[in-house]
């Protein structure tokens, strides 16, 4: 090539068409690229269906998708279809092109630079805003279920007297439509005009007539169409009245109508539909009219209209009228206000009754004899003795119990008794050694259910258990023990295949086992293993040896993400609780159905009216909420997962409720008949914590049936704080077996106090009979004390145990050393027009960081108490002896056992240590067996510890053993080693 340059010849870079193979490469890159997205999306929509197949809930993922697919091709669709006629029909409608100013010329350009790809430009915007239409459609799946599917309520609202079911089901679809209506109005008019304007119909700056008599037609009527919208919508927004929030006293969710909107408002809204309608007429009449001249002035008239009419004539009925007046103005419509809320919210049938708060016997001896039948005092908390429950019986690190354990009632001899209980679930955290197999393969479920008595406790403090060890034993009986779904499963397992599972260890070594049961998804399938290997980012899946024939993927395995997955239209209850049911473990799920259209009821949000002190500290009680703002509520569905085999299954327990029959009707046969609930089952169901919360929030206002009392706010309560922790929030409601004044006999129940707005002191108490399958299941009864009188409530009481001197050293000295002090829950139990209220003290003292139950603080007309029982502190407050309100087990003692028998605290430690050493060396040489072994141990050592402590301390009393001021035993010296925790 010669040099056209002038200098040296040299190597050029020549730039031209890729080469053959590299174009090749290229396009295989693209095709696989291609390939790869679209097998990802697959994968996420068959590893779905394979998951609601796996739990016979398949026709809720059909259903759903489509259902959403229907959405998305009609309104996707219909969008498309009237933007792009309106692009068609203004490109049909341009006047001949004639370039008369420079403002033509520069669009000249333009038009001829898109000319060649017109038909590509309007297929491609019409496909853009189809797909965004569809993708918002899409997600009004439930609009458009509950409107089609909805049934009638059987009440109407009483302002336009039509059924609530027009509120719940219908309003909402209408108001979708019109606002798709508004959408597709503007964007018609946006691209009308802008085709338009490109082609010569509209003219910003050149000669003559600004817009061409085509143009102005076809604006004239959009602008027309978005106008008679707009009259629809005021049409609408009369009947949105009944369930529009406002501001209102001392509540901010106030719903319906109020004297201003019905005298004010909802004339201003007929007004104003009749004006728009007249104005869209004005604009259709520009067809003919070819001017916009009257349009104009229509369209000004009704701005200013509904500035006037629609704001500042209600200001001005709502600063003269009412404000001057307004009890005897609003007082008609509070009362409708409070009638809805209270049937709303199922509280319409709550017993207020007064009571005195003072006691009415003087005979101490019957009040004490009288405390064992009035209530089974529960000195057990559930949120407190968890670490006591793992140290105890958590047997291997890889196992562990909720942070929050539950309260069920099981029976023996025939009587009812309030239990503590607990599933010992995996723990991975736990694991000796992690990798991909153990984790997923070897460490796969948990073991048992580890029970205690409610009521009472060994003499170290210790639970009483009713069910306990490895495997568990006790009063329970025969049941499957395996856990594979629980509330701490949040992972993946495969089972059921070559790779054998870690079952539980005894003396005799590890047991294995292989899953039994058909849950879970069948990896035999390369296509599934691909599919999975995608979804859950872990290749492995696709090529590992341990999984083969048999092999199963167990997933979505905790109690609330199983019943959300297979009823997405039900609120799910924080707390899921596990129960022995017919030989196998059951979780019971409480679940809501919720509406936020329920004219005239106020509004309540899930999320903070459920919020209390145990709440902010384990975001697992959190309500699943599908609306968070709701006004109207329903426990009308109870679940159950099985813990073995993880079905699912839900119960209709409201039969009346419409949402829920509504519901029904979209998805038929997945809620079972509440005559299916069998007996065992039956009692084991529990009135709901969180719907119990939802009502004593609105119980706060709403226990009040006039509307002076409700507008004068004097009868406003609160919920307390809770006075056991510093968390600020809410006390927990809690259950206990207990009777209320009317009642005959103790019934399951849930509690609650509340206190005057800003103040401590106690304005009621409030329970609820949670004990299903009975007549008075979910009536809730509430004892108004007099507000003339003051009587303490919690935070006073909790003060009162923490000033008294004797009770404050006793305390001092509890905190001794290293030692830690809990309260646990102060219970409040009516008792003959007086209130006791009984606190459980525990301790976490020296070595041993778990708490037992040390003391027992008891008040009672002035009298407080605080000893090491129960039934010695409720002797002293009442000053006499009364029957033991929980008979000791057999064999349990509250005396130290003989000198010979009590080793000392430094031989125990001693022991200890030399276990855990013993551990440590078998850690490092693998050897589980030695290491089982070593940790058994381990723990008899520290719990010998723990009781020739508490002997010592006992047998102080005698002159013997006493404490020294350092808080450590005299037979303990200074330097005693102290064994590690186990790893």
């Amino acid at each position: 090539m010669p040099d056209r340059g002038g200098g040296p010849s040299g190597p050029r870079i020549r730039v031209g068409r890729p080469s053959r193979r590299v174009r090749t490469l290229l396009m295989t890159l693209g095709v696989l690229a291609v390939l790869g997205m679209a097998f990802t999306m697959f994968a996420g929509f068959w590893t779905d269906w394979l998951w609601y197949r796996s739990v016979n809930y398949s026709s809720v993922f059909t259903t759903t998708l489509w259902t959403k697919i229907g959405l998305f091709f009609v309104f996707g669709v219909l969008m498309a279809l009237a933007v792009g006629f309106n692009i068609w029909l203004a490109h049909r409608l341009r006047p001949p092109l004639s370039a008369m100013s420079m403002e033509q010329q520069n669009l000249d350009r333009y038009r001829m630079s898109i000319a060649p790809y017109k038909k590509w430009l309007l297929l491609g915007i019409t496909a853009l805003v189809g797909l965004i239409a569809g993708a918002s459609a899409s997600g009004q799946w439930r609009t458009w279920l509950m409107w089609v599917n909805g049934v009638s309520f059987g009440q109407k609202d009483p302002q336009f007297n039509l059924d609530v079911s027009f509120y719940a089901f219908d309003l909402p679809w209408y108001r979708f439509l019109l606002g798709f209506g508004f959408a597709a109005a503007i964007l018609s008019v946006i691209a009308a005009a802008l085709t338009h304007y490109l082609y010569g119909g509209l003219r910003v700056t050149s000669p003559g007539a600004r817009a061409t008599a085509a143009a102005t037609g076809h604006l004239s009527v959009l602008i027309g169409v978005f106008v008679a919208l707009k009259a629809v919508a005021y049409w609408l927004d009369r009947y949105g009245l009944a369930v529009k929030s406002s501001d209102f006293r001392a509540t901010d969710n106030w719903t319906g109508l109020r004297y201003v909107d019905a005298n004010a408002y909802l004339p201003a809204k007929t007004i104003l539909f009749c004006i728009a309608v007249i104005c869209a007429l004005l604009f259709f009449a520009t067809i003919w009219r070819r001017t916009w001249q009257l349009p104009v002035i229509g369209f000004g008239l009704m701005v200013l209209s509904a500035i006037l009419i629609g704001g500042l004539y209600p200001a001005i009925v709502q600063k003269f009228q009412v404000q001057p007046n307004e009890q005897a103005k609003e007082a008609p419509y509070v009362e409708k206000n409070l009638e809805a809320t209270r049937q709303a919210y199922g509280i319409d049938g709550t017993k207020v009754t007064d009571y005195s708060g003072t006691g009415n016997t003087e005979d101490k001896t019957k009040l004490r004899d009288d405390v064992g039948s009035t209530a089974s005092i529960r000195i057990m908390d559930p949120n407190i003795v968890s670490p006591t429950f793992q140290q105890l019986q958590q047997i291997r690190n890889y196992y562990a119990f909720p942070e929050n354990l539950d309260v069920d009632r099981y029976a023996k001899d025939g009587k009812d008794q309030d239990t503590v209980i607990g599933l010992r679930e995996i723990n991975l955290a736990g694991i000796p050694k992690k990798n991909w197999i153990n984790n997923h393969f070897r460490y796969t479920h948990g073991y048992g259910v580890v029970a205690a008595k409610g009521t009472s406790a060994d003499a170290q403090g210790r639970p009483n258990f009713t069910e306990s060890d490895l495997p568990s034993k006790g009063d329970l009986g025969t049941y499957e023990q395996r856990v594979y779904y629980g509330e701490k499963t949040t992972t993946y397992s495969i089972v059921g295949g070559p790779q054998k599972e870690i079952d539980y260890s005894d003396d005799n070594g590890e047991k294995t086992t292989s899953y039994k049961g058909d849950s879970g998804v069948n990896l035999s399938n390369p296509v599934n293993r691909a599919a999975y290997a995608v979804a859950f980012g872990e290749p492995q899946i696709l090529y590992s040896g341990a999984i083969g024939d048999g092999s199963r993927i167990l997933y979505n395995r905790t109690p609330k993400e199983r019943v959300e997955a297979v009823a997405p239209w039900l609120t799910i209850d924080g707390d899921a609780y596990p129960a022995v049911v017919n030989g196998q473990i059951q979780w019971i799920v409480d679940a809501y159905t919720t509406t936020n259209g329920y004219p005239y009821s106020s509004r309540t949000t899930l999320g903070d009216t459920t919020a209390d002190s145990l709440t902010a500290t384990n975001d697992n009680r959190a309500v699943v909420a599908q609306q968070n703002q709701v006004n109207y509520i329903r426990n009308s569905v109870k679940a159950t997962v099985d813990a073995y085999t993880g079905e699912v299954k839900l119960y209709q327990w409201d039969t009346k409720d419409p949402v829920l029959k509504t519901w029904m009707k979209a998805f038929p046969g997945t809620v079972e008949p509440k005559s299916d609930i069998s007996k065992d089952l039956m009692d084991h169901l529990r009135y709901p914590q969180d719907l119990f919360k939802v009502q004593r929030e609105l119980l706060t206002r709403y226990h009040v049936k006039d509307a002076t009392t409700f507008l004068s706010g004097s009868e406003v309560w609160q919920v307390p704080d809770d006075p056991t922790n510093r968390s600020g929030s809410a006390v927990p409601p809690y259950y206990l077996s207990m009777k209320m004044p009317d009642q005959k006999a103790q019934a399951f129940s849930l509690t609650t106090t509340f206190t005057p707005t800003g103040r401590d002191n106690l304005s009621a108490f409030m329970a609820v009979d949670a004990e299903a399958g009975t007549s008075d299941y979910g009536k809730i009864r509430i004892l108004k004390l007099p507000t003339n009188t003051t009587v303490n409530g919690p935070k006073q009481v909790q003060s009162q145990f923490n000033s008294q001197e004797d009770i404050a050293e006793s305390i001092r000295l509890l905190r001794g050393g290293d030692s830690e002090v809990e309260y646990g829950n102060l219970l409040t139990v009516p008792l003959d027009g007086g209130l006791l209220y009984v606190e459980p003290v525990y301790v976490r003292g020296g070595g041993l960081k778990y708490p037992l139950l040390r003391k027992v603080l008891v008040t009672y007309g002035g009298q407080t108490a605080f000893e090491n029982t129960l039934d010695e502190a409720l002797n002293k407050v009442f000053g006499a002896d009364g029957p033991a309100t929980e008979p000791p087990d057999e064999g349990d003692t509250t005396t130290p056992p003989p000198a010979s028998d009590n080793p000392t605290v430094q031989q125990a430690l001693e022991d200890a240590q030399k276990a855990f050493d013993a551990g440590q060396e078998a850690l490092k040489k693998n050897d589980w067996e030695a290491y089982g072994k070593a940790q058994k141990d381990l723990e008899d050592a520290l719990r010998r510890a723990e009781d020739a402590q508490a002997a010592e301390s006992r047998a102080g009393g005698a002159g013997g053993g006493e404490s020294k001021p350092d808080g450590k035993p005299s037979g303990s010296p200074s330097g005693s080693p102290s064994p590690k925790p186990s790893s």
